[in-house]
Formats: structure tokens, C-alpha cells, sequence
């Protein structure tokens, strides 16, 4: 579901605006799809030390002929450390609710040579996967951006195979480090609460420097 990857981004409009305005603007930008134009943004040379993807993947278990998801997939940045995860034994399904992402990540694949990711468009909380067939879904700097959430977390339940996991990577609180303004960040309370309501239970839960990890399981 692209919805947005924002490693950089101050929403200097809302923080410009009345409390009461703020408030309200706030609330809206909880749909803002991430511009495709801006997907410069989201490859930052460091994000490799800060964002920590063999510890996500280690985290889900992700292994040599994996199949995976990708969830708001945006530039492919974690679509192509998956790919190379799971190798060519494995898939990827690189998801997005945008056209413009689906088509970067394919020109981005290609020049890569990796010949096991697949685009799947979702639409809104609908995911579009193949049903119980994933060992893992992850989803990195999105969750914030889906309005329906528990709806989305148990249609991404229902991709997975017996003992499969979601991972939610979200910013933490606040304003340290990269990252959306901090009204647009959640509680990792907030995402647990989700997941009971959608049937889930919390696997484990891990600190990044910028961010939580928490896993998720039938």
C-alpha cells in the first residue's frame, strides 16, 4: 500500500495553522499518499545503518525461498534487500496503492537483474496477496497512512501460512531522527490494540534507533 514512506518530511502547513486547524489537518493526512516525485527522499545513503533490514528480516524469519510482502513498497528499497533475502528460489510481492511506485520498482528490479519480485496494486485496506501462502508481511513507515487498520491487519493475516509473521515498522514518538512530524507518528500501544481487535497476537517487539519493530501472528 504506498501510502507513505516519509524519512525526511516536516508538514510545516499543519504545524503553521491554528490548534484547532492543526488538529483537523492532522487527521486528514492520515490518507496522504506519499508523492511519487518525492521518492528521492526515501533513499537516503544511510538508511542502511539507521533502518536495520537484516535485523527486520531476521525478526520475520525471513529466509532463502521465502515468499514475502512488501507492503507500500514506495521506491523498492526494502523490496530489493527482501529479493535478495529470499533469492531466486523465492518471491517478493512489491504492493502499492499507487501505479507510479509499482512502475519505479519494476525499472528498479530490472536494473538489478532480480527475477523473483512481483507488483500487486492494492486499494485501500485490501492488499491484494495470494491467500495463506506468505511466511512473511512487512510493512515499514505506512501504518500511520491506512484508515481502516484493523481491517488491513486481518487481510494481511489472511496471506499468511500457518506460523507466518507481520512486521510493523513504525517511527517512534517524538522528534528525534528522520521521520514524519510527530503528529502523523503512532504508539506502539496504539498498533497492539489494532492487533487484538483483528485477531493478532504480539510475537515480539524490537528498538531501531528511529523506530519499533513489532511482530505480529495468528
Amino acid at each position: 500500500m504506498t501510502l507513505v514512506r516519509t524519512v525526511a518530511l516536516t508538514l510545516c502547513v499543519a504545524t503553521s495553522l491554528p490548534p484547532s486547524h492543526a488538529t483537523a489537518q492532522s487527521a486528514q493526512n492520515h490518507a496522504r499518499l506519499f508523492p511519487a516525485q518525492d521518492l528521492g527522499l526515501l533513499e537516503s545513503p544511510d538508511r542502511d545503518a539507521w533502518q536495520k533490514p537484516d535485523q527486520i528480516m531476521d525478526a520475520l524469519a525471513v529466509a532463502d525461498g521465502g515468499r514475502v510482502a512488501d507492503i507500500g513498497a514506495g521506491a523498492g528499497w526494502f523490496t530489493i534487500q527482501l529479493a535478495r533475502r529470499v533469492g531466486p528460489n523465492g518471491i517478493v510481492y512489491a504492493q502499492d496503492v499507487q501505479r507510479q511506485m509499482l512502475e519505479a520498482i519494476r525499472r528498479r528490479v530490472a536494473r538489478e537483474g532480480l527475477t523473483n519480485v512481483q507488483t500487486r496494486l492494492g486499494h485501500g485496506s485490501v492488499p491484494n496477496l495470494p491467500g495463506g501462502e506468505l511466511d512473511a508481511v512487512l510493512v515499514v513507515d505506512v501504518y500511520t497512512e491506512v484508515e481502516d487498520r484493523v481491517t488491513f491487519l486481518r487481510n494481511l493475516a489472511a496471506a499468511l501460512k500457518p506460523g507466518g509473521r507481520i512486521g510493523v515498522v513504525n517511527y517512534k514518538p517524538g522528534r528525534g531522527g528522520p521521520g514524519p512530524d510527530p503528529a502523523d507518528r503512532i504508539e506502539i500501544t496504539a498498533v497492539e490494540a489494532d492487533a487484538r481487535l483483528a485477531g493478532l497476537r504480539v510475537v515480539s517487539r524490537a528498538t531501531l534507533p528511529y523506530q519499533y519493530l513489532l511482530v505480529l501472528g495468528r
